[in-house]
Parts: C-alpha cells; structure tokens; sequence
C-alpha cells in the first residue's frame, strides 16, 4: 500500500511545475509485480491528472494577479497564449502529458477557465495513455 501511495505523489507531482518523474517509480513497481499493472497504470495516471488540475487551479486563481508588478508573465504573453489555446481547442488537453508544454497547457486551461468535467477526462486519457506505453515498452 505504501508503495501505491508514493507512486501517487511521484505522479501527482510529476504534473506540477515541479521537476520530477514518476516514470522510474512506476518501473520500479512494475518490476516488483507485474500483474499489479492495471493498478499501477490507474494510480499513476490518476495522481498525474490531479497534479495537472492543480496547475489549472493555480491558473484559475493566479490571473487575478497579473497586473501585479511581481507577476511572473505578461498581460500580451498570457492573451497570445489564449488565443492558441482556442485556435485547437480543449482537445490540446489530450497532450497535457508532453514534456515542457503540458503543464503549461493545463496552467492556461485554468486561465480559459475550462470546465472541470471534460478537463479530467481528456487530460485522463492521454496520461493514462502515456502510461499504457511506458508500461508496454518494458521488458
């Protein structure tokens, strides 16, 4: 159970802006019980997508700061950021598990205020699919 756990919070924030990886650890439990990867795959992907809705709640709430002189991004950068995010839509939250752009891409579907029901479903799948590959690749 303990391993479950810490494979959760090596998940969870894997999806913050915090650098770490949950990868290493869901091999790591993978080859201790291979028959657990079902489980493995359904924890890992659920503590990946609510780190990811932790970054959209940081969106949610951050943007009400960027007039502040101490705001990390610009009024300009947040809107050009916007307005790519519409031109595809919430389906980019499918690539929500890429390196470099997912977390930012959760961040600003805070900021577009997507709802939450179809933000857990699509950033749901692709992690999970991502997982589902990570697991397939091991020997």
């Amino acid at each position: 159970m303990t391993s479950y756990a810490g494979l959760f919070l090596s998940a969870f924030l894997a999806a913050t802006v915090l650098p770490f990886y949950s990868e290493v650890t869901l091999g790591y439990l993978y080859y201790a019980d291979p028959g657990a990867w079902i489980t493995l795959l359904l924890i890992a992907t659920a503590g990946n997508t609510l780190g990811s809705a932790v970054n959209a709640a940081m969106g949610r709430g951050l943007v009400h700061f960027q007039d502040r002189r101490w705001f990390p991004f610009k009024p300009d950068q947040i809107e050009r950021a916007q307005v790519q995010f519409n031109r595809y839509g919430i389906w980019t939250l499918l690539l929500a598990w890429l390196p470099v752009i997912g977390d930012p891409l959760t961040l600003i579907a805070g900021t577009m205020r997507v709802k939450w029901l179809p933000f857990f479903i699509l950033v749901f799948i692709g992690k999970g699919v991502r997982y589902a590959l990570v697991l397939a690749v091991l020997p």
